[in-house]
C-alpha cells in the first residue's frame, strides 16, 4: 500500500518558509541514526527489529524531501 504523507512546514504569514526541508531530511536521519545507536549500545528496552523498521522508514521519507527538493530546485517538479 502506498500512501503519501503530507508534512505541513512552517511558514510565517508572507508564505516565507521557516525550516528548510534539508534540515527536516536531516533530522529524520538522525533520529534513526540514533535509535540505531541506542539499540547496539544493548538499549533493554528498545525491540531491535522494530527500531530497524522505523529507521529505514525514516530514511525513506528523508529520501522523498530530498527528491522533491531537487526536482523542484531544476524546475521538474511533477504533478501529481
Amino acid at each position: 500500500m502506498n500512501r503519501e504523507v503530507t508534512l505541513p512546514l512552517i511558514v510565517d504569514d508572507r508564505g516565507t518558509l521557516q525550516v528548510a526541508a534539508a534540515d527536516v531530511s536531516k533530522l529524520l536521519r538522525t533520529v534513526g541514526g540514533r535509535w540505531l545507536r541506542l539499540v547496539e549500545a544493548g538499549q533493554e528496552n528498545l525491540d531491535e527489529d522494530t527500531v530497524a523498521a522505523l529507521t529505514i522508514e525514516l530514511a525513506k521519507l528523508a529520501d522523498r524531501i530530498d527528491v522533491a527538493c531537487i526536482a523542484h530546485s531544476s524546475g521538474a517538479a511533477s504533478s501529481g
